[in-house]
């Protein structure tokens, strides 16, 4: 049972069928026609004016902030944030701008007043750089997959019109997010200026992600894949089935926020285990190992000689991604398996 991350998911049948029908062309000019469907209906589902196909949510989202951002200025980003902590510093190497961590509320928000503290007092005093970003993380991974609510996001749109300053939504996971919150996806989009979202994670298509915005971005985007190594040719081969994903993927999303509730419910019963399972609102769950029984590094250890892979992420907190892989069958085995783990060391210690 692979819960490292939904990265994992591998593509349907009918998508790798999509791949052998697809028309290609050379998308550098603008030339493969199913890129071209892929980004018109992916700016339409997210009511953003065009959208461009990128090989990476990684350069998706530094392609996106070096668009909005000048050189020396800063970028708004929490501290739990997977810009600020998985993505290699790209923007401060490769665009000149400055990160400044927000602290991450333990649902994924960035308090206006932190955010507010960003900002200068005296905006024409030289020796500050201006934020010229803010962005936010929609469902939030470090947080255990939290789901922004519409008050929230609504809130920090007026800050940051308040403010002139636009934001930018890293939403890898933003299909789970309109599931979880009952909603369609451009009911979230509308307080966002540009976004990210991936195909290959709980969508299943094999590779990419997607930034949408407005047509003076994704111009600027565009540019800024090629310079980063991101221009691609006959690239059609992954756009099919990323079309596939977008029309069929979506709505069964609701079947890995159920197996997830299930899975914590499951491990929260178990004596060394700590969870809430009342606080899951997506595919992912945060749970801690009691340290008198296990390490994190041991813990990781017996289950993977168990068959179940788990993932770390800072501070001790370990991480379970539940995906279309992952059965009711693979719940019940992988609650037993621990089960079993936990209490082989409580009748050893």
């Amino acid at each position: 049972m692979n819960y490292l991350s939904d990265t994992v998911t591998l593509p349907t049948d009918e998508m790798m069928r999509s791949i052998q029908n697809a028309h290609l062309g050379d998308d550098v000019y603008g030339q493969d026609t199913t890129v071209n469907v892929l980004e018109e209906k992916a700016a339409s589902m997210m009511n953003m004016e065009a959208a461009c196909f990128m090989p990476s949510g990684t350069m998706a989202n530094l392609a996106s902030i070096m668009a909005h951002c000048p050189r020396g200025s800063k970028v708004l980003v929490g501290n739990e944030s997977d810009i600020y902590i998985y993505e290699a510093g790209g923007a401060s190497v490769c665009g000149g701008i400055m990160y400044e961590p927000i602290p991450t509320q333990t649902n994924g928000e960035l308090a206006i007043g932190d955010l507010e503290k960003a900002f200068p007092v005296d905006v024409d005093d030289p020796q500050f750089a201006l934020p010229a970003l803010i962005c936010l993380e929609n469902t939030h991974n470090r947080c255990g997959g939290k789901v922004l609510s519409d008050s929230y996001l609504r809130e920090v749109y007026e800050f940051s019109r308040e403010k002139n300053v636009p934001i930018h939504m890293d939403g890898a996971r933003i299909f789970n997010a309109a599931v979880a919150s009952g909603v369609e996806v451009k009911e979230i989009t509308k307080y966002a200026d540009s976004i990210q979202f991936c195909l290959s994670k709980g969508l299943s298509a094999p590779v990419g992600s997607i930034v949408a915005g407005s047509h003076e971005h994704i111009k600027k985007v565009r540019t800024l894949r090629k310079m980063l190594g991101g221009g691609m040719r006959q690239v059609g081969i992954i756009a099919a089935p990323a079309i596939i994903a977008l029309e069929t993927m979506i709505h069964r999303l609701s079947e890995d926020h159920a197996r997830a509730r299930d899975l914590a419910m499951g491990l929260s019963s178990i004596k060394g285990i700590t969870l809430e399972p009342e606080v899951i609102e997506s595919n992912i769950i945060m749970f801690k190992v009691d340290p008198n029984l296990y390490s994190w590094q041991e813990f990781l250890n017996v289950t993977s000689e168990k068959g179940i892979v788990f993932s770390e992420m800072g501070y001790g907190r370990l991480r379970a991604v539940v995906h279309r892989h992952i059965t009711d069958e693979d719940i019940f085995k992988t609650v037993e398996s621990v089960k079993e783990i936990m209490t082989r060391s409580l009748i050893t210690k």
